[in-house]
Formats: C-alpha cells, sequence, structure tokens
C-alpha cells in the first residue's frame, strides 16, 4: 500500500511544486482543495469536481457529526463511499465552526462544549473525539483539533489560544495512533505576532506530524497582515512537509500564498460565488446579474474549456441566474471551480519551469484589465 509522503519537484524563489502521495491517489502542488462541507461541493456532482482536476477535496466534521452523524457515515462505508468521491479527502478538526457557528458555547482545557446550530442538542468536541470523528469518516488527511480566535484579539487572548491549541495538538497525536496510509496535520496558530507564531512551530515540529498548517489568518485581519505572517511563517515550518493556509481565498490571496511557500489551500468561495453570480475569470470577477449581460452571445471567458463558456453564452447564464434556475449554480459554479484548478495547473508549471515571476506578473496584468467592454 502506498504510504503518505510528500516530495519537492521543483521551487522558484520561495515558491514550490511537488506531490502529495496517498492511498488513494496523488495530490499535484500547489493545490486547491473544493469544500464539500456536508458530503458534497454545493451544485456539483462528485464526478464534475474530478474533470476539473481537483485531486482532493475538503470536508467539514462539524458538520458532518452533526447531519448525518459520523457513526451513521462510517456503518455506510465511510465518506469515500457515502459521497461517491474515490480521491483523497482532507476533514478540517471542526474547532473553526464551533467557535463561528454553534451557539452557548463552553471552552475548557478538556475542549469545547457548545449547542448545535442545527437542532440545539448539546455536543462536546475535544481533541480526542475529534481524532474518532475523523477516523469514522475515513478521511486521508486529519487536522488537529485547535481554537482559532478571530481577529482583531489581544495579543494575550491570541497567545492564550495558541498554547491551548499547541496541548491539544499533543493530545490529538496520541488519539490519532498508528494509522499507516492517514496523516495527521498539526495548525499553527499565533495571530499576527511573529514570536508567538514561532513559537507554535517549534512546539508542533517537536511533536512531529506529517504536514502543517497555517491557521488563524483570513480571519480578519487583511491580505496585507496575512502576507506579513506569511513571509516569514512557512521558514519556521519543516521544508520537507506540505504546508496548507486554511481558508483562502481570493485568487490574488493564493497566488501570494504560493508565493510565499504554501502547498495547500481550501476555500468556499469558487462555490459561494458561483451560487450568488459571480464567476472569476482571467480579467477579473464578472457579476453575471448585471443587466449588461442580457444580450451578449459571448462566452463568460473564450480562453475556458468549462462547459459554462464552452456551450452557454452571458445571455443565457444572466437569464437562468435571473430566473433562479438551479442550472446557474452548477454552471457558474463548475467555471469557477475549474478556473481555480487552472490557476492551480499554471503555477504548478511555472514553478516547474522557473518562471513564476513573470508568470505572476502577467496574472496581475491579466486581471488589471477588468472584464471585456460591454457590446
Amino acid at each position: 500500500m502506498t504510504t503518505f509522503g510528500f516530495t519537492l519537484h521543483a521551487t522558484d524563489g520561495a515558491a514550490r511544486s511537488g506531490a502529495i502521495a496517498t492511498p488513494r491517489g496523488t495530490i499535484r502542488t500547489p493545490a486547491f482543495m473544493p469544500v464539500g462541507t456536508a458530503g458534497t461541493v454545493k451544485a456539483m456532482l462528485p464526478e464534475s469536481v474530478a474533470a476539473t482536476g481537483a485531486d482532493i477535496l475538503l470536508g467539514n466534521t462539524y458538520h458532518l457529526m452533526l447531519r448525518p452523524g459520523a457513526e451513521r457515515v462510517a456503518r455506510l462505508g465511510g465518506l469515500h463511499a457515502f459521497m461517491h468521491w474515490n480521491k483523497p479527502i482532507l476533514t478540517d478538526s471542526g474547532g473553526f465552526q464551533v467557535m463561528s457557528l454553534a451557539g452557548l458555547r463552553k471552552m475548557s482545557e478538556d475542549g469545547v462544549a457548545f449547542r448545535s446550530h442545527i437542532d440545539g442538542s448539546t455536543h462536546m468536541l475535544s481533541p480526542e473525539r475529534s481524532m474518532e470523528i475523523q477516523r469514522l469518516l475515513g478521511s486521508d488527511i486529519v487536522m488537529c483539533f485547535d481554537e482559532c480566535p478571530a481577529l482583531p484579539a489581544s495579543e494575550a487572548e491570541v497567545a492564550r489560544a495558541m498554547r491551548l491549541s499547541m496541548r491539544w495538538a499533543e493530545r490529538s497525536k496520541q488519539a490519532f495512533g498508528d494509522r499507516p496510509g492517514h496523516a495527521l496535520f498539526g495548525i499553527m496558530q499565533g495571530g499576527v505576532t511573529r514570536e508567538l507564531r514561532e513559537e507554535s512551530a517549534d512546539a508542533l515540529t517537536a511533536i512531529g506530524f506529517d504536514g502543517y498548517a497555517v491557521g488563524g489568518l483570513a480571519v480578519g485581519e487583511g491580505q496585507e497582515a496575512m502576507f506579513g505572517v506569511l513571509d516569514y511563517a512557512t521558514g519556521f515550518l519543516p521544508a520537507d512537509r506540505p504546508r496548507y493556509l486554511m481558508g483562502v481565498g481570493k485568487p490574488d490571496d493564493i497566488v501570494g500564498a504560493v508565493a510565499r511557500g504554501i502547498d495547500m489551500m481550501d476555500c468556499v468561495l469558487p462555490s459561494r460565488s458561483g451560487r450568488t453570480g459571480q464567476a472569476f475569470t482571467r480579467r477579473g470577477v464578472v457579476n453575471i446579474k448585471n443587466a449588461s449581460h442580457a444580450d451578449d452571445p459571448r462566452p463568460l471567458d473564450e480562453h475556458c474549456s468549462c462547459p459554462a463558456c464552452r456551450n452557454y453564452s452571458r445571455a443565457y447564464l444572466h437569464h437562468v441566474f435571473r430566473a433562479q434556475e438551479i442550472l446557474s449554480s452548477m454552471l457558474l459554479t463548475w467555471h469557477n471551480l475549474h478556473y481555480f484548478q487552472e490557476l492551480m495547473a499554471g503555477m504548478r508549471a511555472a514553478i516547474a519551469e522557473g518562471r513564476f515571476a513573470a508568470w505572476q506578473a502577467a496574472f496581475h496584468a491579466g486581471r488589471a484589465e477588468g472584464d471585456i467592454e460591454p457590446l
């Protein structure tokens, strides 16, 4: 059986391209992971997600533990079988959603007691329970349980949350145990304070993980502050392990993160934007609900090979969005996921060929042009 492993193929400045090997397939890096919160990428069939070029999906521990329940998923053959996705899956730990969604939560050293946002039922999520849920789901990459404070927060609060997360990381590692073919990632915290980030990275490296995530960014601090942290934070992490920036992001966030040494990212943006009529293109964001598209026979992006661009006009996409047809969400989500995967493929090729700086300049120049002129 293939064991979990990471191979670095090329570097160009701080940017890296490589491959993560798992028993369920290879993940080409830099990788973008579409988010399948409740066992589905909204408005997409699993085979459609694969057709966009995605090598891995993200599943959500918090949502799946509440509905349909991790034990039920396990009885039905695990998350891969349940949702008909045979490639790798990464599951988050549930910590972020508990902090942001759950009602009436009570933090302690043990974990977090909370009420479900669905039905008000009470639950306890601890490092041990998070590891158990992710084992029942059968995910290939498991995330440590951590506390992610929203920014801005006081440095004392960020330090407290980070140190608690490091104690929880140790407990996560113990509870994860020996699971060949499955990987456990630690999560660096510390807000926007360099010393706290370094302390967190040192603690995680001492425990030892298969990969390392940079958590606690893209939570309100702004792009400049996020890039400021990434300028040094990736250097605190082992170079021979994958680095995952959680919850990012917009195309220019992704490109900037890869330029600073990040290998993996996830975000709901391509699917959420697709459902609200926004399409990402090489010339920036197109708002399909605008009346200027109503008579436009041209595709969203003439260079894109996704079904929305290949087979349908801007006028039709405008119509189905305005008519609130389900097809609108399907086509725009497919297009956005295709665009994000093309972005990753473009960066992988540029890094491999040592022309990442030129690729990055062309990316920004294309977006600065803005959308094509209305007819």
